[in-house]
């Protein structure tokens, strides 16, 4: 008997279409300043993709920081004394190398184009040269050299300079963690592809310090760590994988880097970067501050540089990946519908609340059940359109649950839920719609 081939995944780039589309007709995401006619690779997320964001750090932010107690969290400046940039290499190596088309004047990344312009096919180009990727802005009222300052591209490095007096206060000793989650900022040369890569993003990242000699086994720990965060919250195997990264790929402060990559509609891209950076930037900090940002174990009577490893991820591109990962289409009752499959503490409401009809017999009671269960979950109250409509857009949205208020609850004060995925309901009492609902979300 023969074994069958494997099923190679293929990208779907009709996807892409279906989810910005939706993204923008339910509120998730919007161009930003779209009356002015928007600024290029900026998004505004509207009402549900706030909720999303927000459901999405509090996730990374669960199982990075509060079921752990290695790990402890800062929240670093976004403007920092430029010669943190300048010790990290930032000044010196944080560049993409440009090309410009000399037909069309579009600007490209040389390594991402090959030998021909995307916009007119031309093979034109200037010879690529080195392009800084930080925002320089300036500090105080007037803008003189002495005044210059950089929005971060990266959060890691508030957490190198703070690593000594976090490590002091927590009486944190390797290997421990320092988190955070923030805004970043990178002039990109070719930002695209929806919010996948965009010049302002967040970033929910980590950098975990440990005894040098344990580097390769706590770099293996959170590789796989963060693969499986993925797989919780929904994210299909077919369309995960982790790619380690070859030597010439290695960035100047790694000595192993992988990445967990995502099927995106155009093809595998990276979610979230885990690399081993050594005692790097630790290293790099004592020397420009002179400050020493080492260890001292009591134990052995040996200092030493702890060496980092770093798991780094966007929300927004994380957030992205969950929205194309969930976004499904099929037939209920003899209607095409679209819903989004997302892990119910991924998704922007956990319960709606629906009463059948406007009639105001109806809306005390399901205001009732509403302020009831708003203690325990985000809620959404919809009473317009007819309830099949309803539910159809709960599901389009992600809702888990719709929680139904008719005529007969009035009678018998119970109520009925349905469920996204089967659509399945089931009739429960007022009082232990809570209680229900808790156990299916924890489930």
């Amino acid at each position: 008997m023969t074994t069958p081939d494997p099923v190679v995944p293929v990208p779907d780039p009709a996807r892409l279409d279906a989810v910005v589309n939706l993204c923008k007709r339910r509120g998730f995401v919007f161009p930003s300043a779209e009356i002015y006619g928007g600024i290029r690779s900026t998004y505004d997320w509207g009402p549900l993709g706030a909720l999303m964001l927000r459901n999405v750090r509090e996730a990374w932010w669960r199982s990075m920081i509060q079921e752990r107690d290695d790990v402890v969290q800062i929240d670093a400046a976004i403007l920092t004394n430029p010669k943190v940039w300048e010790a990290s290499g930032h000044l010196a190596t944080f560049t993409d190398p440009l090309v410009d088309c000399r037909s069309c004047k579009e600007r490209w990344r040389a390594d991402e184009i090959g030998d021909a312009c995307p916009n007119c096919g031309s093979h034109d180009l200037t010879e690529a040269r080195p392009f800084n990727l930080m925002f320089k802005t300036f500090v105080g009222p007037v803008e003189e050299d002495a005044a210059v300052a950089y929005l971060r591209p990266e959060t890691a490095q508030g957490m190198f300079v703070n690593f000594l007096s976090v490590m002091q206060t927590t009486r944190k000793r390797p290997p421990f963690g320092i988190a955070q989650i923030g805004r970043s900022f990178r002039n990109e040369i070719t930002p695209g592809n929806f919010v996948f890569r965009t010049r302002e993003f967040e970033q929910m990242e980590m950098e975990y310090f440990v005894p040098p000699d344990e580097g390769h086994k706590w770099f293996e720990y959170w590789c796989n760590e963060r693969l499986g965060w993925y797989r919780a919250y929904g994210v299909p195997d077919h369309m995960l994988r982790l790619r380690q990264h070859r030597v010439e790929e290695l960035s100047h402060y790694s000595s192993g880097t992988a990445d967990v990559e995502f099927l995106f509609p155009w093809g595998w891209g990276e979610l979230e970067g885990i690399a081993n950076r050594t005692d790097y930037d630790l290293n790099a900090h004592s020397k420009a501050s002179g400050v020493k940002l080492e260890y001292f174990d009591q134990v052995s009577g040996e200092h030493y540089v702890p060496h980092a490893i770093e798991p780094a991820a966007g929300l927004t591109r994380t957030a992205m990946a969950f929205l194309l990962a969930a976004y499904d289409e099929d037939v209920v009752a003899g209607e095409k519908r679209t819903v989004l499959r997302l892990h119910p503490r991924i998704a922007p409401y956990q319960v709606a609340v629906l009463p059948l009809s406007k009639k105001e017999t109806l809306t005390p009671l399901a205001r009732e059940v509403l302020h009831c269960l708003q203690r325990r979950f985000v809620c959404e109250y919809d009473e317009t359109q007819a309830i099949g409509r309803r539910y159809r857009r709960q599901d389009e949205i992600g809702t888990p649950y719709c929680v139904t208020v008719d005529f007969d609850s009035l009678e018998d004060r119970a109520v009925t839920i349905r469920e996204r995925d089967s659509t399945n309901q089931v009739r429960v009492p007022i009082e232990d719609v809570a209680r229900q609902l808790t156990e299916r979300l924890d489930a």
